[in-house]
């Protein structure tokens, strides 16, 4: 490999730099003195170059030299984004000083360094991690103008070794002149903060939002030399909101460094200034619902019980109105149809904001986009909220469906208005469509009504980015709305100025821009198979334990494999294909005289043992796992199909053929 003759001084002057630091020349003179006193004949005066690498190797000091000699760029290539110049994420295993690669001098940087945590009491008591033991670990997520990070995960900790660096590009082509270098004061005008989220992942591989911070980076531009240190302290989040879960050492450095800094009156005076901004927008878009809500209130006084939500909490505790929580959302190449987007909503996890103590109470928690992604789960509004994005993305008129299913159980959908007019709602926990058909309630009692497949049953409001409308129809059952949205007697719109005012792309704003979507790091084939290994052990011990002997038939797994295929096709097209071919597979493969049994089975996690387990609690599928018989043969199929953020959909199929013994 040829080096041109820059690089090649530049390697020259690293490795010359290298070896004074380890004073290399001061132990090889050691080690020559030696070998000739030592090693040398009285009449053997000349030493070979060969004689001397030999001394050096025997004492260590080459292979010293050679660990030292680290040339670390670990860019972090699954966070990478679509941006054209993608930004680096170093990761350096020498801290706390870490290394800088691969900057364009032509542009302007944030180098963000996370220098370790400290009083994170909840982990006061955690034991010290041995060598190779798995232990709950903390990772911090990033996000800043289009750009997103991921730390290593550090052992939880009251005072976690958090030692990363990431370089955030600041200069954006949006800006104007790509090839203008941006100075302070325009930097000043970039109100985007950087967004900071702490997850916590169990032994079990279980994730818990521990933080969610938006950091004031604009502060470094009033920094002498470009630098600063900030102490973060991290809140808690939910009921936790105002609680100090612990402090982060953050230090900050443009680069490159800045000719002129601004004066701190300058950046506070600025920082004031928004402020004062966006608390008179809010002010004002809140003196106008409470207006709204009075005339809502006056049509009818049964509203007063309708869910009609304006304003819902986000993890931090602060009221955002719910048009914030949606705008159109592009997932590049990472997802091709409006479908295989439901599908991917619906294979994130779901699980309701916990509640400290009983009740059975909801606690309310509708999280912004980044903690939501970060944390792989999160509860119905979650992926409502995602679902109804990702669909206006892709050019559909898409509302987020605030109502109630069975039972009067709080429940957000989305729903899409044809351009016929035609109404389809979209679970976005299962990815299941339903047509809406109205029924109409003025029929005579023998007409035939459409019967409603869906599982909703009253709505009260819907909303995108930039309209709201509050269900006034006589009823708010679903099966009997009509969704003629330009009918002000059916549905009252709120003003679209006044949520253009609170929500981007206006003005400056509360609301955190939304990230982009990061391609899946899960190798299908490969985690595939390690499920598979790990749910054949389990069986043949299960086995083993009943006193029954295991016999695995690779032949009859692998033609398992197209019927999971055709499951995950059905879920996400709605169309099912190549079933017959399964079937005659199957036929060719169980002799005459021979029982095929086969029970497939989805999961969204990669958890073999909690799969086993549940597989164990279905009757049908332990009766596969248990089967008694002559020439009982088993077989287990694992197919991961993967999607962006690292989601995926698992399908098992466990089967088993034997000759039936009457």
């Amino acid at each position: 490999m040829s080096l041109p003759p820059e690089k090649a001084s530049e390697l020259k002057q690293i490795i010359h730099q290298q070896l004074l630091k380890m004073d290399v020349h001061g132990r090889i003179r050691e080690v020559l003195a030696e070998t000739i006193r030592e090693e040398l004949a009285p009449e053997h005066q000349q030493l070979s170059t060969e004689d001397l690498i030999k001394a050096l190797r025997q004492r260590g000091i080459i292979d010293d030299v050679m660990k030292e000699l680290k040339f670390v760029t670990d860019v972090n290539e699954k966070e990478r984004t679509s941006a054209p110049k993608p930004s680096t994420h170093f990761v350096d295993r020498e801290p706390p000083v870490l290394k800088k690669t691969n900057i364009d001098p032509t542009r302007r940087y944030l180098y963000l360094q996370v220098l370790g945590g400290k009083a994170f009491l909840e982990h006061l008591q955690e034991p010290e991690p041995l060598p190779g033991q798995i232990c709950s670990t903390f990772t911090l997520c990033l996000h800043f103008r289009n750009q997103r990070f991921r730390s290593k995960p550090v052992p939880c900790a009251c005072e976690p070794d958090f030692q990363d660096g990431f370089l955030l590009e600041i200069h954006k082509d949006s800006l104007g002149d790509g090839s203008k270098m941006v100075d302070a004061t325009t930097m000043l005008s970039i109100c985007d903060p950087v967004h900071m989220v702490l997850i916590k992942t169990d032994t079990f591989g279980e994730t818990t939002l521990v933080a969610s911070y938006f950091l004031e980076w604009r502060s470094v531009l009033a920094a002498e030399n470009g630098i600063t240190n900030v102490a973060v302290e991290l809140l808690g989040v939910g009921t936790e909101s105002k609680v100090s879960v612990g402090v982060l050492n953050i230090r900050l450095e443009m680069y490159p460094q800045l000719n002129k800094t601004l004066s701190s009156e300058i950046t506070s005076t600025q920082f004031t200034l928004e402020r004062q901004k966006t608390a008179e927008k809010e002010r004002l878009f809140l003196v106008y619902a409470k207006q709204w809500w009075r005339e809502y209130l006056q049509i009818r006084p049964t509203h007063n019980a309708r869910l009609v939500k304006i304003f819902a909490q986000d993890e931090n505790g602060v009221n955002r109105p719910v048009c914030s929580y949606v705008r159109p959302l592009r997932a590049g190449r990472l997802l091709d149809t409006p479908r295989q987007a439901a599908r991917f909503v619906s294979v994130l996890g779901h699980e309701r904001a916990a509640v400290i103590g009983g009740g059975g109470g909801k606690q309310e928690q509708w999280c912004t986009l980044l903690a939501f992604l970060c944390r792989n789960k999160g509860d119905c509004e979650d992926h409502a909220n995602l679902l109804c994005s990702l669909l206006l993305g892709f050019g559909l008129e898409a509302f987020v469906c605030v109502g109630t299913k069975a039972k009067g159980v709080p429940h957000t959908w989305v729903m899409t208005c044809g351009s016929d007019g035609t109404i389809t709602f979209w679970e976005s926990l299962t990815g299941h469509r339903y047509i809406h058909r109205p029924i109409n309630p003025d029929d005579p009692p023998l007409a035939e009504q459409p019967k409603p497949l869906y599982p909703y049953r009253t709505i009260g409001c819907i909303f995108n980015h930039q309209k709201f409308f509050g269900n006034c129809q006589p009823s708010d059952a679903v099966e009997v709305c009509v969704f003629d949205l330009h009918d002000e007697s059916k549905w009252k719109p709120m003003s679209g100025e006044a949520i253009k005012s609170v929500c981007p792309p206006g003005a400056t704003s509360s609301v955190p821009p939304f990230p982009p979507l990061c391609a899946s790091t899960i190798d299908a084939a490969v985690t595939s198979n390690e499920i598979e290994v790990q749910l054949r052990i389990l069986v043949s011990e299960h086995r083993k334990d009943l006193g029954l002997s295991t016999v695995w038939d690779d032949q009859l797994s692998y033609l398992l494999s197209p019927a999971l295929a055709a499951y995950e096709l059905e879920r996400t097209t709605g169309v099912s294909a190549g079933n017959e071919e399964f079937q005659d597979a199957v036929r060719r493969a169980v002799p005459d005289g021979h029982t095929f049994k086969g029970f497939p089975i989805h999961f969204v996690h990669r958890n073999a043992r909690r799969a086993f387990a549940t597989c164990l609690r279905s009757p049908f599928c332990e009766e596969i796992i248990c089967c008694r018989g002559d020439q009982v043969r088993l077989a287990v199929r694992v197919r991961v199909f993967t999607y962006p953020e690292s989601a995926c959909a698992v399908w098992i199929m466990v089967a088993c053929k034997y000759r039936s013994v009457l």
